[in-house]
């Protein structure tokens, strides 16, 4: 009975150390090359384009103009897409929960909006809502933190 424990407990650790490598690896395909695109990007003259195109619209938010690359890759990837932008920007901790707050609400819009046209939901209608609560959450919690 004790081997038949033991046998389980090294099966279950083998195949949780196993999967959470797995996981890992995933993880790391998305952030990794984003972390270096966004790396160079913050050595050229292409992220202070970015960042003064954006900047009047994302100071609504209390954000700078270089937090845009956050949301976009947020909501057209995925949030794994975002959090490897947003580690090789320098964001105060204020941003980034601002910006997390707004991808918790609106994120990966192409499959998720797949996603719930399949069970029947407006493409139009999950985009507006996902979309209006973060922009309203951004707002507020723009104000909340000061």
């Amino acid at each position: 009975m004790q081997n038949a424990q033991k046998s389980l407990s090294t099966g279950t650790i083998k195949r949780g150390l196993l999967a959470g490598i797995d996981v890992t690896w995933q993880l790391a395909r998305i952030v990794i090359p984003i972390y270096f695109v966004v790396t160079f990007l913050k050595h050229t003259p292409v992220l202070d384009i970015i960042s003064g195109l954006f900047s009047p619209l994302m100071r609504v938010f209390g954000l700078p103009g270089k937090a845009a690359i956050v949301l976009v890759l947020g909501n057209v990837v995925n949030l794994y897409a975002a959090i490897g932008a947003m580690v090789s920007l320098s964001l105060t901790l204020k941003e980034i929960t601002v910006l997390a707050i707004m991808l918790s609400f609106c994120h990966s819009l192409p499959v998720e909006t797949a996603l719930a046209k399949k069970i029947g939901l407006s493409a139009i209608n999950v985009i507006a809502v996902r979309a209006g609560l973060a922009i309203l959450s951004g707002i507020a919690f723009n104000l909340i933190l000061g």
